[in-house]
């Protein structure tokens, strides 16, 4: 695969297309798959670029067969206007140039079990409170319980990442390593915003406990420990909150605690 990974080339199809080759060469990678008939290479244009001029490559994704046994022909390329650039597609093609078929083994994906999990806890949650303290049952808690989550998924991104199409994860071509959390401030994945979303819940928690120890009429010891779990709540992960988005804006100029 050729390709150009960096931002400042503004490959909008090489980010998906790297995903996709991933995808294919860990299928062969897989148990009882790998032999030495086929190998798996990524060519990045900023580590590259005279492969690039060699093969005279001028648009990016491109993918190349190359055989011990016999010469390069135009059908050891890949056709991409025929052929679409997923996995299955691009093992069929691997499987009419080498002989050797892959199955695709497509990576778990935990996106609907993480959101049945938050919805899970949440809802576990308001019942538990409720149950806690039936003296405060209204509708009036519940809109304000119900309102608050969606404030939180709100301001955690998940609509945004919704309509632009965002990846949950981000897996690195070279290294496989999966990265959720974009390094770039104008990208965030679907990932990043369940931890931001988990962040913001424990920072209002805390506030609530604060709340609740400043006003409550329950026994002192009572009381100070709703004071120091809120106070140490806030502080961990607010403080966690602006790690993150120093590390999307490394110019962000301030810090908290031992930020």
């Amino acid at each position: 695969m050729l390709t150009a990974l960096h931002e400042f080339n503004s490959c909008v199809m090489c980010k998906g297309a790297a995903e996709e080759f991933q995808i294919l060469a860990n299928s062969y990678q897989g148990p009882g798959a790998f032999t030495t008939k086929v190998f798996f290479a990524v060519v990045d244009y900023d580590e590259s670029p005279e492969v690039f001029e060699a093969l005279q490559v001028t648009s990016v994704p491109s993918f190349f067969h190359f055989s011990a046994q016999w010469k390069f022909t135009t059908d050891d390329i890949y056709n991409l206007r025929g052929r679409d650039i997923v996995a299955d597609q691009m093992a069929e093609w691997v499987a009419e140039r080498t002989h050797v078929s892959v199955r695709i083994r497509q990576p778990a994906n935990y996106h609907g079990l993480l959101k049945l999990g938050i919805l899970l806890a949440l809802t576990g949650g308001l019942g538990y409170f409720l149950k806690w303290n039936r003296k405060s049952i209204s509708c009036r808690i519940l809109c304000e319980v119900l309102t608050l989550c969606f404030v939180i998924v709100m301001t955690s991104g998940q609509m945004w990442t919704y309509i632009r199409g965002e990846p949950y994860v981000q897996r690195d071509p070279r290294t496989g390593h999966k990265h959720y959390i974009s390094k770039f401030s104008q990208a965030q994945f679907a990932a990043e915003t369940f931890i931001i979303s988990l962040f913001n819940m424990c920072v209002t928690l805390g506030v609530v406990l604060l709340d609740k120890a400043a006003t409550s009429t329950m026994n002192i010891i009572k009381r100070r420990m709703m004071c120091l779990a809120g106070t140490c709540l806030v502080a961990i992960f607010f403080s966690w909150l602006l790690s993150l988005f120093r590390f999307k804006v490394p110019d962000y100029p301030y810090r908290f605690l031992w930020d």
